[in-house]
């Protein structure tokens, strides 16, 4: 099962652009709006030529558009619209300053009783809604639906470039500042959460509690990361697509890679995908 495809993320496409707030003091600490400083300014690597060169192809073809740095399906829209449609969803990585200083991010536990990743700890986050304005709104909306999390406690300052779930569902990472995190009571719902923790951000990048398992995808190795935590008496693994996420997000906050090799290849759909397709 493959359970991130990390991609990267059309620069000059105007639904990842951040707002920018232009009252600093609202991020709370020194240290919180300095990291919301850095990280507006953030930007993901920059497409190659190679994949600049194949992007036009595709879109001159009028195919599924990738937006993403790899090629997402070889079926014409035009011929055949129904084919192949990644769905859009955003997950809301959510950093706050614990009480000794470090940058923390809110997780939940997914119900046991979901049909799909049950009982997995993941972001909050869902797929996105026609109404929902951008990727921002989707991320804050699914998080106050899971957890109760109020969008007006948190300050959205960029994204991540998109990930790719294995049931092909094209995720957007949407980073946001929890400037007090006593204000936040979680009120989980039962119905899709069965517990919300946090976690230090900075464990994403230390090889320390981690193992991988290598997998292989069309030719292509690739390794699945697993994060073992405890806290408050429960134990919780982490990984996949969540881990995923969550490292590139730690390598953002604290400017350095991980202290593992990620492996994360180039990943191209066969062409027969559709939108039921599951990777393996």
């Amino acid at each position: 099962m493959i359970s991130l495809l990390r991609t990267k993320l059309l620069l000059s496409s105007s639904l990842h652009k951040a707002p920018i707030f232009t009252v600093m003091d609202s991020y709370g600490s020194q240290r919180l709006v300095a990291l919301a400083h850095q990280l507006r300014f953030y930007k993901p690597p920059s497409l190659s030529p190679d994949e600049i060169e194949e992007q036009n192809i595709e879109e001159s073809a009028g195919k599924v558009v990738p937006q993403v740095g790899f090629q997402e399906s070889a079926t014409s829209i035009v011929k055949e619209p129904e084919r192949f449609r990644p769905n859009r969803a955003a997950v809301l990585v959510c950093i706050f300053e614990g009480d000794a200083g470090d940058f923390r991010v809110i997780l939940t536990k997914r119900s046991s009783k979901l049909s799909t990743h049950s009982g997995e700890v993941s972001l909050p986050g869902g797929k996105a809604d026609e109404s929902d304005k951008d990727d921002f709104e989707t991320a804050t909306r699914e998080a106050k639906e899971e957890i109760g999390l109020d969008p007006t406690l948190v300050n959205v300052v960029t994204v991540l470039e998109p990930f790719l779930s294995k049931h092909l569902l094209r995720v957007i990472p949407v980073i946001g500042i929890l400037t007090t995190k006593k204000a936040f009571k979680p009120t989980p719902n039962p119905a899709e959460v069965e517990a919300v923790f946090d976690a230090p951000l900075e464990m994403f990048i230390k090889d320390e509690n981690r193992r991988v398992e290598e997998r292989e995808w069309m030719g292509e190795k690739y390794l699945i990361h697993f994060f073992d935590y405890e806290t408050g008496n429960k134990k919780y693994l982490i990984w996949g697509l969540t881990a995923g996420i969550l490292i590139k997000a730690a390598s953002v906050v604290y400017q350095r890679p991980p202290a593992f090799v990620e492996q994360n290849p180039r990943f191209k759909f066969p062409k027969g995908a559709s939108n039921d397709t599951v990777v393996r």
